[in-house]
């Protein structure tokens, strides 16, 4: 795969981490999700060099993937998939996918943020 373009993203402005993208001449893109580090050092300056380590480690990584079985609670989860957090019962994880996506979506998700009805009223009746 030839590179043609390295492109960064920032999740959450960067407070959460980088996105890193390298696009091939053919169309292919690779996708590399780098998290912000505990002193928060990662930056749109050192996400390539993290992604590139973050790909390394994959390419050394046992070519088996790390998968799970169907389990006694979730029998769809086919063998070898990974199972979402609904399908794992993983409560902790649904929550926070929920506050996230409550925060994208912030102030509209916000029920005090209404302070008028979306629709005008005609002119008054006399």
């Amino acid at each position: 795969m030839q590179f043609v373009g390295i492109q960064v993203f920032p999740e959450r402005g960067g407070k959460t981490g980088f996105t890193v993208e390298f696009v091939g001449a053919t169309g292919e893109v690779v996708s590399v999700l780098c998290p912000q580090n505990a002193e928060g050092s990662l930056n749109r300056m050192n996400a390539v060099a993290r992604a590139k380590e973050i790909l390394a480690a994959a390419i050394e990584a046992d070519g088996e993937p790390l998968g799970i079985t169907g389990t006694r609670r979730s029998p769809s989860v086919p063998e070898g998939a990974l199972a979402n957090a609904r399908q794992a019962h993983d409560q902790d994880a649904m929550e926070e996918q929920l506050e996230e996506g409550l925060e994208d979506t912030f102030p509209a998700s916000d029920p005090v943020s209404i302070t008028s009805s979306a629709i005008p009223r005609a002119t008054p009746r006399r």
